[in-house]
């Protein structure tokens, strides 16, 4: 059954990550976490103190970091590694291919601050890193609606067989979409938030409580809007797109993410390559290098915010 309400609540990723992290490495001796100079961190709590032989602060070299799990992973271990998605899908970028894709090693990249939710500026904002990876064989990436999936992701990712991309937004303050034990995740399967039957807005990471907050406007206009949580990337859920689009006829895909190359490139293809007939929008951010300023801040100047979402809809109905 489709969930109808964001419940208004803000939790931290990390910190979720971190507990889960810590009780993974407490019960599995192959699990190693590694840290470029992130170690006050929630992402990595505890584990220095649980398990410190399998706990290595690599300092900032993230692509010396990437170079240590590959050879760890060939050992027969489970190396987490934790970073900014800016340097975990650039600066270690050759690393993350060559060393990690190539071999299909059991590598999980937990990468935080993505989009523009690092307050850093265009230097420290991930906004092309979905469209970077999305192009390496052998690589799952992974875009978390509510921060409590965070913990059910890590815990499926630790069985398959190849690298993982994990993104996350800044780590801390995200909305809560879902009541704990909602919702059966499971990779590779998107989720439908909310059911609608006029138009489908398919979202990841933290649009997809904006896409709830816009469906809920619209449902007071007598308008159905179905919202599908796209949290797994690549492999996308293709019958849940395809589903959106025979059944609604309008498609809206909402990203903190450059609109090139993400979550809406990867529905396009999947609507061209099926040849489906139906309205579609990509938003997100725009062809430029944003300046400073929290997220949704900017998502609003960007006009991918809330009103900007309301609005692009009607404008499609």
């Amino acid at each position: 059954m489709g969930i109808t309400f964001n419940f208004g609540e803000f939790a931290a990723s990390r910190t979720v990550c971190g507990d889960t992290l810590r009780e993974m490495g407490e019960r599995n001796e192959n699990i190693y976490v590694l840290t470029a100079d992130l170690m006050r961190t929630c992402s990595v709590k505890g584990c220095k103190e649980s398990f410190p032989e399998r706990f290595i602060n690599v300092g900032i070299a993230e692509q010396n970091m990437f170079g240590m799990a590959a050879g760890l992973a060939l050992e027969g271990n489970i190396p987490f590694i934790t970073t900014m998605a800016t340097f975990a899908s650039m600066r270690a970028c050759e690393q993350l291919r060559t060393d990690i894709c190539y071999q299909n090693l059991k590598v999980r990249i937990i990468a935080n601050n993505a989009g523009l939710t690092s307050t850093g500026g265009s230097t420290h904002n991930a906004m092309e890193d979905i469209g970077v990876l999305r192009s390496m064989a052998n690589l799952t990436i992974i875009v978390p609606g509510d921060p409590g999936i965070a913990r059910d992701i890590l815990l499926a990712a630790e069985d398959i067989p190849g690298p993982v991309y994990l993104r996350l937004a800044r780590g801390k303050g995200e909305p809560v979409v879902y009541h704990p034990g909602e919702v059966d995740y499971k990779i590779g399967k998107a989720i439908e938030t909310r059911r609608g039957k006029d138009a489908a807005i398919i979202a990841c990471g933290v649009m997809v409580a904006q896409a709830v907050d816009a469906a809920n406007i619209l449902e007071k206009e007598g308008i159905s809007v179905r919202v599908v949580d796209m949290h797994t990337i690549k492999p996308i859920d293709e019958e849940a797109v395809l589903q959106a689009a025979k059944e609604t006829g309008i498609i809206l895909t909402l990203e903190d993410h450059y609109t090139i190359g993400g979550l809406g490139s990867a529905v396009a293809e999947v609507i061209a390559d099926n040849n489906l007939t139906c309205k579609f929008k990509r938003m997100g951010i725009p062809q430029v290098f944003p300046g400073f300023g929290d997220g949704p801040e900017l998502y609003d100047f960007y006009g991918f915010g809330l009103t900007g979402t309301v609005d692009t809809l009607r404008t499609m109905l």
